[in-house]
């Protein structure tokens, strides 16, 4: 399995954004967070050593905060600028080109 990174829309109880932005906080997947404009009102870069970890963040972490209505989540394929994507790139080359070698 790869190491992975997704951005995490969401859509929050404006009387209890303050609640959220704390409890996200806490979470250790959450890499970044950002109050935005526009459709959704926090935007999270979020890491997961693999699909079932990035599940069980969204499942059983995010979406059992009080005052979190839903996400929408993208994860990063290629990464094209940014240290944290381009970081997880480099890692899962340096991983995939070992385990060539090893074989």
């Amino acid at each position: 399995m790869h190491e992975l990174y997704a951005f995490v829309n969401i859509f929050v109880e404006s009387s209890l954004m303050d609640e959220v932005v704390q409890a996200l906080l806490e979470i250790d997947a959450v890499e970044e967070l950002y109050e935005v404009t526009g459709e959704y009102d926090l935007v999270l870069l979020v890491y997961a050593s693999d699909i079932e970890e990035l599940s069980d963040v969204l499942k059983n972490k995010i979406m059992k905060i009080k005052g979190v209505k839903s996400t929408i989540t993208s994860i990063a394929l290629s990464p094209q600028k940014g240290l944290k994507c381009a970081k997880a790139a480099t890692e899962t080359t340096v991983s995939d080109n070992k385990e060539s070698m090893d074989a």
